[in-house]
């Protein structure tokens, strides 16, 4: 258990206390229901989040991490004067304490500090350890321990103390409500860490005997919950730091004035509105922390501390700033007032304000700023504030950054006087510019230029070619037609020109710019390059060069030769119809190549030149020969999907580098099983599936939906991106779709990709209404991820497509519900249309302020506690209540104007804007092409991080089917209808679900089921008036149910994930050793309805003797290792499969199209002929509803079969499955 991410309560026999806090913990996270609030409150996954103790938590673990004792055999000294006797030996903090008497603390202590020593193992004796404090008068103790065990426990713990370069004690995070006594004999201390623990004043190891440390300096109570200041504190006069943030303080004692060496004090995040007038007295407090409480002005006590240089007061109720009262605070340089609603700036004085140099007005509500009396000042940020004027002096300015002021007016009248000489970086991007002040032009020094996002039609000469001491220009973004000429040998390294209007680049550009080492004009309309250089031998130092998006041709190709210290080169989305084979010949120390969306019919083989090469991207073409890439050494990523391979040539043996092939969209490729197990090592291969023709295929079928996805590691190690796509969701047309994003980590995103759907179906059995059942789905699977998502998050964003049951006159809606940053854009007759919230701090003024009053702490880079940029997500349950799980939640009604659903991570759109996104879409059509396009766009334009794209390309016309609820009755719902396996498809997976989904082993099953808990689907659907009505199709009156699939996580299996080791395989479980790929779907396999009567008490007889039969045990269920068999109908869950799949070091992937022999189902003579008689009395399956035919690139219409019923099947796809 971590636990400082669980909120732990120590309680007395008051249970209605108890009820309380539960209650409005609850109600807080997003709960609105009291009797679903009582159901929650009795679940044990809670414990994960909140704990109450009826008496002290005591940990063994944690007492053991704050001190070790026992009774040793222990020596003093080197020599063997001294003899070995038994006796009480403790390490506590920096000391090792050895007791003079044995099994008594009560006569001498001998007191050895460790901090700077050493400890070494005697080696010519067993379980032996040596101690040695530092110094020249260095003492030895030699200590023999009875077990390894022992003797591990302290060799560890006493080698992290004599590592440390100062006296420092770190008990944060340990639940104390007292230090340990023993930490008192440790007179060296000087730092003492206790922030996110529960210090009470009284008892042993209470603040009150604090005083007894001699020489600590530094010491941290943040998160304590003390409610109010600990005057004993005043007492420890040689401290010269006290951290005191986020207690509940609302005053500060006069008696603070007693610590005169105090230099740094931070106060932040409580509820304080004045300072004490005594707190003048300290005379050496140079740096003083007042965020995030509740001061309306800059107290009138900071004048008279002569000593202070920094202030911060972020977070608080400040709304006007008299530069007056700053004439009077001689002493600070820099001030801090970010979020505090500032809109005024008075200056009522030409006197100048000569001491400060750093001022911080981030995020406040200033519509004008004039700074011309600071004098003095250095670096000014005034971000994300409303201006129309910016005035300031430029004697001393060195650093500016004002974007994001677009909201009212540009800030048009942006003067400076006298020319900043001394400005090396300045950050104009995102407002409304029109042209560069002639001031910029005239800055001497400037190095760092940012004037992105604008509405620039030209750059000055004089600012950017000829300057001599320009190194970085952004100007991505803008509306540039053309750039002047370059100076010879200027030092430009970094040019971002993306998104203009650029038509071609000056002749003499790259043999002027000999520095530039990046360079990005993608999303222009250049037809050609310029030439390398004017002669054969080039200097070039270019090393990223991206010219996706452009019209350039294989002409270009020859001009790339002379940049020889190429490392990336983008030219996706052009009009190459081929790339020379010598040119490519020639980039030696090209590392990633994408050429996507062209027209090439082939990889020149010359690639194979290029030896440091580890990404090639080179989807969206037209080629039929698998390049030769499986040759280089350090191979990484091969990405030619969506092209027309018809086969691949292998060499023997496969570069273990390569971690990631993609050959889906590829429908003529066949693979053989050769050429599958030689791809067995790869941790992520992506192949069609190729499900087997059922009787509704032959007949042709008709989708209302269908999707396509894309997700890209970009320069990340890690994929931390998952997608989650159900085509068909339950038995009625219905479909779901999310993205989710776990930023640095992949556990959370894997884990709610497994589970949520399930959730979902699950939530819609309590809840006819979207808001209740979106808003409890993400609710429940915020709770599900039990230990994981304690300190891990993850945005998560979930669309659920289903008829509203509420109005049976209409045909579809939209219910989109979304956590942190993933967006979800519907284009709606060509215009995009935004369905979600982002719950960025920077984004959502309301969530901003929320944050502030539930007092947390926002650091400079706008992160909650310097976690998370998202004020909410499913995980970070510690960060509650300042990070929440409460989703926002829209419904939109769907048309026949509505042609496709896009949705993407954060990454995504901080690159491509809504309209783009729809333009591309559009353009391209397909939903996967479209998908692989949004993510090449999205890493060419600049994006390093995981990037993940859904495209739903949607067919609902006025012809399509529509369904509508019958008469309510209060009758309860009948058993489910039989379910029936498919004679021709006992176990394919959806066909949209475009590769096998995998599983990674290195997380074992135990840990599985502890971290994320039971799923939805071990709960009981309510039965009340609430429930979801059964629904009726008025074009297919058969009478469709919901069947959840039932995803459990299990924590009875063994730590590898197996319950034996003599298991059998798996049908349909393939294991490599480190990832299982799986051939049936996510949750549950291909299953008819039957038609006709009931079967006779003695067909269902014979079908449960088939059902019991090992042989023909795969047609109906799961085969455990224990010999018993799970229905389908009763688990369907992957993870459980995972589980029991024997785990071997090689095997093949999926290959549907040519079966093995040994895959094949073997049933035995006696049960042959009931088998078939089974198999023969089936139904066929019948396609779905019919969709319209819009566009013949989206719609493909297909005539249905009058009198069959519908298949019902809940198909859902999950892609890149590593848990």
């Amino acid at each position: 258990m971590i636990q400082s991410a669980v909120f732990e309560f120590v309680l007395s026999s008051d249970s209605g206390l108890l009820l309380f806090m539960l209650y409005d913990y609850l109600t807080a996270m997003g709960y609105e229901d009291p009797l679903r609030v009582q159901q929650e409150a009795a679940n044990s996954d809670l414990s994960c989040m909140i704990r109450f103790y009826s008496e002290k938590p005591v940990n063994a673990d944690q007492q053991e991490r704050t001190l070790l004792k026992g009774v040793f055999s222990v020596r003093k000294g080197k020599t063997q004067l001294h003899k070995w006797a038994e006796r009480q030996v403790i390490l506590c903090g920096t000391s090792l304490i050895v007791a003079s008497v044995k099994d008594s603390l009560t006569g001498k202590m001998h007191i050895l500090p460790l901090v700077g020593g050493k400890v070494e193992e005697v080696k010519r004796r067993q379980h032996y350890l040596m101690f040695s404090s530092a110094g020249p008068q260095a003492q030895t103790y030699y200590v023999n321990f009875d077990t390894l065990a022992d003797y591990q426990r302290w060799h560890r713990q006493a080698s992290k103390v004599v590592s440390q370069t100062i006296s420092l004690v770190d008990l944060s995070c340990y639940s104390l409500e007292e230090v340990p006594e023993y930490l008192f004999y440790c007179q060296d201390i000087t730092h003492l860490n206790l922030r996110h623990n529960f210090m009470s004043l009284d008892g042993p190891g209470g603040l009150v005997n604090f005083s007894r440390f001699a020489q600590l300096r530094s010491l941290n109570l943040s998160h304590n919950g003390l409610g109010v200041f600990p005057e004993s504190l005043c007492e420890i006069q040689t401290l010269t730091e006290l951290y005191l943030s986020c207690n509940g303080l609302s005053a500060v004692p006069a008696r603070l004035e007693n610590l005169q060496s105090l230099q740094t004090l931070c106060l932040d995040g409580n509820r304080l509105d004045s300072l004490p007038e005594e707190l003048g007295k300290l005379s050496q407090l140079c740096s003083l922390g007042l965020s995030f409480n509740d001061f309306p002005l800059i107290p009138g006590v900071v004048e008279r501390l002569g000593a202070l240089d920094k202030l911060a007061m972020a977070g608080n109720r400040v709304e006007t700033l008299d530069l007056c009262s700053l004439l009077r605070m001689t002493h600070i340089k820099s001030i801090d007032l970010r979020l505090n609603g500032l809109r005024c700036v008075k200056s009522e004085t030409l006197e100048p304000v000569k001491h400060l140099t750093q001022l911080d007005l981030r995020d406040n509500q200033l519509t004008s700023l004039d700074l011309s009396s600071a004098c003095s000042l250095e670096t000014l940020q005034c971000q994300r504030n409303q201006l129309g004027a910016l005035t300031l002096s430029g004697f001393t300015l060195r650093t500016l950054h004002a974007r994001d002021n677009r909201e009212y007016r540009p800030p048009q009248h942006l003067n400076i006087y006298p020319v900043p000489n001394q400005l090396t970086h300045m950050d104009l991007s995102r407002n409304l510019l029109e042209y560069l002040p002639d001031w910029v032009c005239d800055s001497r020094k400037i190095e760092v230029l940012d004037v992105s996002h604008n509405l620039l039609s030209e750059l000055p000469a004089r600012c950017v070619c000829v300057s001599l001491s320009l190194r970085k220009l952004l100007s991505g973004n803008n509306r540039l037609e053309s750039l002047a000429d370059l100076l010879d040998h200027i030092p430009l390294e970094t040019l971002d020109l993306q998104h203009n209007k650029l038509r071609e680049l000056p002749e003499s550009f790259f043999y002027k710019a000999l520095n530039l080492k990046y360079l990005n004009v993608s999303a222009n309309a250049l037809e050609t390059i310029p030439p390398s250089s004017q002669s054969e031998e080039s200097l070039s130092t270019l090393q990223e060069l991206y010219l996706t998006g452009n019209k350039l041709n294989e002409n270009c190709a020859a001009l790339l030769v002379g940049h020889q210290n190429l490392r990336v080169l983008h030219m996706a989305y052009n009009q190459l119809q081929s790339f020379p084979a010598s040119k490519l010949s020639k980039l030696e120390v090209l590392e990633e190549l994408n050429l996507s969306g062209n027209k090439l019919k082939t990889i020149p083989s010359t690639v194979s030149s290029c030896k440091r090469l580890h990404t090639l991207i080179a989807h969206s073409n037209h080629i039929s020969v698998f390049p030769e890439v499986l040759s280089l050494p350090e191979i990484k990523l091969v990405d030619v999907s969506c092209n027309e391979l018809t086969e691949i040539l292998l060499p023997d043996s496969l570069p273990s580098t390569l971690q990631e092939l993609d050959l889906s969209g590829n429908s003529s490729l066949m693979l053989e099983h050769k050429t599958l197990n030689l791809f067995s090592h790869i941790s992520t291969l992506k192949l069609d599936q190729k499900p087997a023709v059922t009787a509704g295929d032959a007949q042709g079928t008709s989708t209302l939906w269908d999707h396509g996805y894309a997700e890209m590691c970009g320069q990340r190690n890690k994929l931390c991106v998952s997608v989650l796509a159900v085509d068909r969701f339950g038995d009625s047309p219905e479909a779901a779709y999310g993205i989710f994003d776990g930023d640095r980590n992949e556990e959370v995103s894997r884990l709610l990709q497994c589970t949520m759907g399930d959730v979902l179906a699950e939530e819609i059995q309590h809840s006819s209404v979207d808001s209740v059942y979106m808003s409890n789905t993400f609710l429940t699977s915020h709770r599900k991820l039990g230990m994981a998502g304690q300190k891990l998050g993850a945005s998560a964003l979930l669309c659920y497509i289903h008829h509203e049951s509420s109005e049976p006159g209409r045909y579809f809606s939209l219910t989109v519900a979304n956590v942190g940053t993933c967006q979800a854009v519907l284009c709606r007759d060509g215009q995009p249309l935004a369905l979600s919230k982002v719950f960025s701090l920077e984004q959502s003024a309301e969530e901003m302020e929320r944050v502030k009053l539930a007092k947390a702490i926002i650091t400079e880079d706008n992160k909650v506690s310097g976690v998370t940029c998202c004020s909410r997500l499913l995980g970070c349950s510690y960060l509650f209540p300042w990070v929440l799980p409460k989703p926002w939640v829209h419904t939109e009604p769907l048309c026949s104007q509505d042609e496709f659903l896009i949705l993407g991570n954060k990454a995504l759109f901080q690159k491509v804007s809504y309209q783009e996104a729809v333009s591309t879409v559009l353009a391209v059509r397909d939903p996967r092409a479209a998908a692989k396009k949004l993510c090449t766009l999205a890493q060419s334009y600049g994006c390093r991080d995981n990037v993940g794209a859904v495209v739903v390309a949607l067919h609902i016309g006025e012809d399509s089917c529509t369904c509508e609820p019958p008469l309510l009755t209060t009758e309860a719902r009948g058993p489910p209808l039989p379910i029936s396996v498919s004679p021709c498809d006992p176990a394919t997976p959806s066909s949209s679900s475009g590769i096998a989904s995998e599983f990674n082993s290195e997380m074992s099953a135990s840990e599985v089921g502890s971290e994320a808990g039971s799923t939805a689907s071990d709960e009981h659907p309510s039965s009340g008036p609430t429930a979801r009505p059964e629904r009726r199709c008025r074009v297919h009156p058969a009478l469709f149910q919901r069947q959840p699939s039932s995803a459990t996580f299990s924590s009875n299996q063994s730590d590898n994930g197996l319950d034996s080791d003599d298991e059998a395989p798996l049908e349909g479980v393939i294991s490599n050793g480190s990832k299982l790929e799986v051939e049936v779907d996510i949750h549950c396999c291909a299953f008819q309805l039957r038609s006709g009567p009931p079967e006779s008490p003695k067909d269902l007889d014979e079908i449960s003797d088939l059902k019991k039969s090992p042989s023909t045990s795969s047609l109906f269920g799961k085969k455990l290792s224990n010999g018993s068999v799970v229905a389908l109908e009763d688990s369907h869950n992957i993870i459980e499969v995972a589980l029991e799949a024997p785990k071997k070091k090689s095997g093949y992937f999926a290959a549907p199209a040519q079966q093995d022999p040994e895959d094949q189902l073997i049933i035995p003579p006696s049960l042959e002929q009931d088998v078939r008689e089974q198999l023969r009395g089936q139904s066929p399956v019948v396609p779905g509803p019919p969709s319209s035919a819009r566009d013949p690139n989206w719609d493909h219409p297909q005539p249905t079969v009058p009198g069959l019923h519908p298949t019902t099947v809940l198909q859902q796809d999950v892609y890149d499955t590593a848990l």
